[in-house]
């Protein structure tokens, strides 16, 4: 067998044919709820302050108390806001022969690993994940101590399967 390494044109290098699967739609509810909860409790914090039951504040805090407010419902808005338009443009596609995952809203970030190249796979599931039924897929490749990439949010039986399928197909080579 010759090896060949043709170039490839580059009217022919394109993403934007990759067919993504969606993340569960559990998954921005979640973050939308997630989002709203800690932005409450982290106005309580000012609120608790201006109470003063161990102590004193200065008198410039009780000026400032409803910018300080102000502030952090914008910033829990906007983290909200980025959420809602965010969480489904996200999305995994599992190909012949590697795993594919987007995301960004401004940013797009695409991101391939080929199957050949995991070297090992993780479902991890956090207190409020098992609750909805959800996963992460962390991916690993050969050479690095951290995770590749994750992929949030999916179905906890869908990332068992991709998680069975990939580790399954590891030992494909290009020759098949």
């Amino acid at each position: 067998m010759s090896f060949t390494n043709n170039i490839v044109a580059n009217h022919e290098i394109s993403l934007t044919h990759i067919d993504v699967s969606s993340l569960s739609p559990k998954y921005r509810k979640i973050n939308l709820i997630t989002s709203c909860v800690f932005t409450l409790l982290v106005m309580l914090i000012p609120c608790f302050l201006k109470l003063e039951w161990f102590f004193v504040m200065p008198t410039g805090y009780h000026d400032s108390f409803y910018w300080i407010l102000l502030a952090i419902a914008i910033l829990g808005l906007w983290d909200f806001i980025y959420h809602f338009i965010a969480d489904p443009k996200k999305g995994y596609a599992l190909r012949e022969h590697d795993l594919h995952f987007q995301t960004g809203l401004i940013f797009r970030k695409h991101i391939s690993q080929p199957i050949l190249r995991i070297q090992h796979i993780e479902i991890k599931r956090g207190p409020i994940e098992r609750k909805a039924g959800l996963a992460t897929l962390q991916v690993f490749s050969a050479g690095g101590a951290h995770h590749t990439f994750y992929i949030p949010g999916l179905e906890h039986e869908t990332a068992i399967k991709l998680r069975s399928f990939i580790l399954d197909h590891t030992d494909l080579t290009l020759d098949e």
